[in-house]
C-alpha cells in the first residue's frame, strides 16, 4: 500500500472515530427519591419522551432512591464511577443529599437538581417549581372555601418527609396563607407528616377524626397522596367529603377525578415541565453553548420560563391549579 493510501484510510479512520465519538449518546443518571408516588412515575414517563432521548443523542438511567437520602448519595457514587455525564437528581432531604453535588463537582459532573430542592447554590442548576408558592395556593384554598376572614376555623397539615424541601418551603406557604386570614381565626389542630404516602395518611386522619369529632373544618395535605388518604378516612367515617375543605399538590390523576367530584382541589406540579427542562439544561451544560433545547416546554410556558442560553441557575415552572374547566384536558393528555 502506498503512502497516498495509507494517509487516506488514516483520515477516514480518523474522521470515523470523531464521528462517533461525537455521536456517542450523552450518559444521564436520574436520580428519584422513590418510585412509588404517580408524581415521580410521571416524571419518569416524561423523561423517556424528551425529544433527545428518543432520538438516541441521550440516554437515561434511573434510580431509585427507596426514600432514603443515604441511599441516594450511594447511587449518585455509583453514577460518578461509570462515567455518566451529567446527574439529574430529585433529592430527598434538603441537606443531607448536598453531598451529591459536591462529589459530582469533584468529578466535573454536572448536576441538575429537579422538583426538589437542596441548600446549596453549587449545582449546576434546578429546575423546579416554588414550594413556598405551591404552598400557599392549597391552603389559601381551603381557607377561602372556609371563608376563615368571617370564620373561625379548624384545620390539620398533613406533611411531607420532615427536612425535605418540599415540606419546608410548603410549610412555609401553608403558614403564609393561614396568616392572611388573621390573628386567631384558624387552629392547627394537628400538623404531621405522613411521609407523601396515602397509605400513611389515611390513618393519621382516622385518628384525627376520633380525637376531634365533628371540629375539622379542613384538611392541608402537602401533597395529593396524602390528601386522597384523607378522603379515604373521611369516607370510611361515613362522612360527607364535600362537608370539608380539601387540598393537596401535584396533579396526580386520582386527584384531578377528585377534582372532577368536588372533593378536592388540587394544585398541578408540572412533572414534564420539570424534567424535561431538567434534560435541556443538562444537555447544555455537557454539549455547550451551540445546543439548543428541545422540549416543548420552553414553548408552552415562554411567558414565565426563558431558556436564557441554558446557563440560569434556577428555572421555576409555573403552577396550574385544576378546576373543573382544565381537569378533563390535563388527564386526556396523560393517555
Amino acid at each position: 500500500m502506498n503512502k497516498t493510501k495509507i494517509a487516506l484510510l488514516t483520515c477516514a479512520l480518523t474522521l470515523g472515530s470523531m464521528a462517533a465519538a461525537q455521536a456517542a449518546p450523552v450518559k444521564i443518571a436520574v436520580l428519584m427519591y422513590g418510585n412509588k408516588a404517580e408524581f415521580v412515575q410521571l416524571m419518569g414517563k416524561y423523561g423517556k419522551q424528551h425529544p433527545a432521548v428518543k432520538s438516541g443523542e441521550a440516554v437515561l438511567t434511573f434510580y431509585d432512591g427507596r426514600y432514603d437520602a443515604s441511599v441516594q448519595n450511594d447511587q449518585a457514587a455509583t453514577a460518578i464511577q461509570t462515567r455518566a455525564d451529567a446527574i439529574i437528581v430529585n433529592p430527598m432531604d434538603f441537606e443531607a443529599n448536598i453531598d451529591i453535588v459536591t462529589n459530582a463537582n469533584e468529578a466535573k459532573i454536572p448536576v441538575v437538581v429537579t422538583n426538589a430542592r437542596l441548600n446549596t447554590e453549587a449545582m449546576t442548576a434546578e429546575v423546579v417549581s416554588n414550594d413556598e408558592l405551591g404552598g400557599y395556593l392549597e391552603a389559601k384554598a381551603v381557607l377561602d372555601k372556609l371563608d376563615c376572614r368571617k370564620n373561625k376555623v379548624n384545620v390539620v397539615i398533613i406533611e411531607g418527609p420532615k427536612g425535605g424541601s418540599g415540606e419546608i418551603q410548603r410549610g412555609k406557604g401553608n403558614d403564609k396563607a393561614i396568616a392572611e386570614c388573621g390573628a386567631g381565626q384558624v387552629t392547627v389542630l394537628e400538623r404531621k407528616t405522613a411521609n407523601w404516602s396515602r397509605a400513611e395518611a389515611q390513618p393519621l386522619m382516622e385518628n384525627w377524626l376520633q380525637k376531634h369529632r365533628g371540629k375539622i373544618n379542613g384538611v392541608i395535605g402537602q401533597n395529593d397522596e396524602m390528601a386522597l388518604g384523607a378522603i379515604e378516612a373521611i369516607k370510611g367515617a361515613g362522612l360527607n367529603v364535600k362537608d370539608f375543605a380539601i387540598a393537596g399538590v401535584d396533579g396526580v390523576s386520582d386527584a384531578i377525578h377528585a377534582v372532577q367530584a368536588g372533593e378536592m382541589v388540587s394544585i398541578l406540579q408540572d412533572a414534564k415541565g420539570q424534567i424535561q427542562g431538567s434534560i435541556d439544561v443538562a444537555l447544555r451544560a455537557v454539549k455547550g453553548d451551540s445546543y439548543q433545547p428541545q422540549s416543548d416546554i420552553w414553548q408552552q410556558y415562554a411567558k414565565d420560563l426563558k431558556w436564557d442560553g441554558g446557563t440560569q441557575k434556577h428555572y421555576y415552572i409555573p403552577w396550574t391549579t385544576v378546576t373543573a374547566d382544565n381537569a378533563q384536558q390535563l388527564l386526556d393528555a396523560r393517555k
